[in-house]
């Protein structure tokens, strides 16, 4: 009997060395969708109530960073904000797409922030969604997600500061996501890349103020009320930094805009990309 194939499994690409696992669909004008830093994640899993509605306007790219999900994880054991910006840079190149809009959430907001700085030309429109990216005092709940050890118990812990609406907390998403984070060198890659002590990768992610005033791009900046994760002040400094920027604050939401208003969040996200 065939085995069901699992969904996080997309097309397979070696960019510099490294395996990238990516889903591609839709046609029109390419987005690249950037996940957040939490244990057991991959693209499919973050973007996937928003991918299917996206893929009816945009042409829709959602790699697993290295590390992450089914991508390789480092040879060297090494990660860093400069190599997971080359990583999506190299895929835009590999594809052949001389121009893409971006979507980053969280950890993903910092790296769609350093590649528009980065490389302007390459971004047409930009959408950052509970990104990190400024400065900020660790939060209680980043120190916990990036603290993460593998069990049933922590993942739940951890999916519970991710949500603000807790019954959307099953146990199949409990257990999916524990899974996930046990995947041969899944914790060892997880562990590596954000160790204590943790205030020191929120400045590595941080991007100078001065280089994000400079963007000259469109952006729609986007956060849950109730986010424990990325403080809302972060979008609030966005916003008033980037020329360009307009914000959109979903009440009733914690770190999981794309999930908790799946529905809203699409929409928003469609018409801003498509106007």
């Amino acid at each position: 009997m065939q085995m069901p194939q699992n969904p996080e499994v997309g097309h397979s690409i070696e960019i510099d060395g490294i395996r990238t696992n990516y889903h591609d669909l839709g046609e029109g004008h390419p987005v690249i969708m950037i996940h957040g830093s939490g244990p057991g994640v991959s693209g499919f899993v973050n973007w996937r109530l928003a991918m299917p509605e996206l893929a009816r306007h945009c042409r829709v790219i959602v790699p697993d960073m290295l590390g992450f999900g089914y991508s390789d994880r480092a040879a060297d054991g090494a990660y860093s904000a400069a190599r997971w910006v080359a990583q999506a840079v190299g895929l835009m190149d590999a594809l052949g797409l001389e121009q893409t809009d971006i979507v980053g959430n969280s950890f993903g907001g910092a790296l769609a922030l350093m590649l528009a700085i980065q490389h302007p030309r390459r971004v047409r429109r930009l959408v950052l969604m509970g990104a990190a990216g400024v400065e900020f005092e660790l939060t209680p709940g980043l120190d916990a997600v990036w603290g993460y050890e593998p069990s049933m118990d922590n993942m739940r812990r951890i999916m519970d500061i991710f949500a603000f609406d807790r019954s959307r907390i099953t146990e199949d998403i409990v257990r999916s996501r524990y899974q996930a984070s046990i995947q041969p060198g899944a914790q060892e890659a997880f562990s590596a890349m954000f160790p204590a002590p943790r205030q020191r990768w929120v400045h590595a992610l941080a991007s100078p103020e001065e280089a994000i005033r400079a963007l000259p791009h469109e952006t729609l900046v986007i956060h849950g009320r109730e986010d424990r994760v990325i403080p809302l002040s972060n979008s609030l400094r966005l916003c008033a930094l980037i020329p360009r920027a307009q914000l959109h604050v979903y009440g009733h939401c914690g770190h999981w805009t794309q999930i908790e208003h799946a529905g809203r969040f699409a929409r928003l996200v469609r018409d801003f990309l498509t106007e």
